[in-house]
């Protein structure tokens, strides 16, 4: 998940900590990528938390390096061989994406498992209300973003090798059951009562014979995408740790939760006049995206909303735990912390929107 924009944006020298063998990786890329020529420069990007991420120049292109992280992990965790595949198989499908010329999983190259893939050029949105551009662009920049979200949707996964890539169906009850699991275990960030009916209301209430299965992307949001330098047209879409195969409906629905999300608590629309700066409308964006996809409708839709701020009240809610147990100490956690029984607040909201 992201984080906030000026913690994410550029480049700095490598971190304390995060440095490796540079010779030994431009050594591997001389057999690996096809066309690497060095010297090779390396930087590391301010972003990627969890996987360090690190920009490698040379004299004729420029690469994107992700690995995971140095130190002990839990197993499954920082899965980079996954991000990699899911990469792959996408491109095959046509969808944009960053072009993997290689994963590595041999430790001894530069410590842990990467793989590298093109630097892609572009515009990146941190706010959603996308300022700077005419609201015209707007418009089209939120149709590309809608465009993209059904593209992947329609994807066959198995086609591209991604038949194994996650599980098939059941996709509410077993995420319901994984967040609130984390949320009952974590007793030191303690009990909300919001929380708490969203723990009873939600497996009740997972919309009937509603069982499609396609990729998700889990984080499909805004400033997670890099638009054409002049143009409103996606070049590639980034961050596919949280990817899996999942609902639509529900990966649809995080993305169109930035309507009703305030822009404080992640990129959200809440409190803009979104008509006057030219940005679609809730529900015309959800009829373009069920026109894209051949439905008629989202009957479950406003379960889906309620799902997704649930689900990110949990995330928060286990970010408090971290910081009161004194592994989690930045600004960024921290002001998690403080807007998370208003969050909490707005999921249950939600599901009173939904019928509860």
């Amino acid at each position: 998940m992201s984080g906030l924009p000026d913690e994410n944006v550029g480049t700095t020298a490598v971190r304390e900590g995060y440095g490796f063998d540079e010779a030994a990786l431009a050594d591997w890329m001389r057999g690996h990528v096809p066309g690497y020529a060095g010297p090779l420069q390396v930087e590391q990007f301010r972003g990627g938390q969890s996987n360090p991420t690190y920009k490698l120049v040379t004299p004729g292109r420029t690469y994107v390096l992700r690995r995971k992280p140095p130190g002990l992990l839990l197993k499954g965790a920082h899965a980079v061989e996954r991000e990699a595949k899911v990469l792959t198989g996408l491109e095959k499908a046509g969808f944009p994406v960053a072009h993997v010329h290689a994963l590595c999983t041999d430790d001894a190259v530069i410590g842990t498992w990467f793989y590298v893939m093109d630097m892609v050029e572009g515009r990146i949105f941190w706010d959603a209300t996308v300022p700077g551009v005419p609201a015209g662009e707007r418009a089209a920049i939120f149709d590309a973003m809608n465009a993209a979200m059904a593209s992947l949707h329609m994807v066959d996964y198995a086609a591209v090798g991604l038949a194994d890539y996650g599980k098939s169906g059941n996709y509410f009850a077993r995420q319901i059951a994984r967040w609130s699991r984390q949320y009952l275990d974590d007793s030191e960030a303690g009990r909300d009562p919001n929380m708490d009916r969203l723990l009873e209301w939600l497996p009740a209430n997972i919309p009937v014979g509603d069982d499609a299965t396609t990729i998700t992307h889990g984080d499909f949001r805004i400033d997670n995408m890099i638009f054409h330098p002049t143009e409103p047209r996606v070049l590639a879409v980034l961050d596919w740790e949280l990817s899996t195969l999942g609902h639509p409906g529900a990966d649809f629905a995080y993305n169109a939760m930035m309507y009703r999300m305030p822009p404080y608590i992640v990129a959200g629309l809440g409190g803009a006049d979104i008509a006057a700066l030219g940005i679609p409308g809730e529900e015309e964006y959800v009829a373009a995206y069920c026109a894209r996809t051949g439905r008629e409708s989202l009957p479950g839709y406003d379960f889906y909303v309620a799902f997704n701020f649930f689900r990110l009240a949990a995330i928060f809610h286990g970010i408090k735990g971290r910081v009161l147990r004194g592994t989690a100490s930045s600004a960024q956690a921290h002001e998690r912390v403080r807007i998370l029984p208003e969050l909490m607040e707005l999921a249950w909201q939600q599901a009173r929107r939904a019928g509860a």
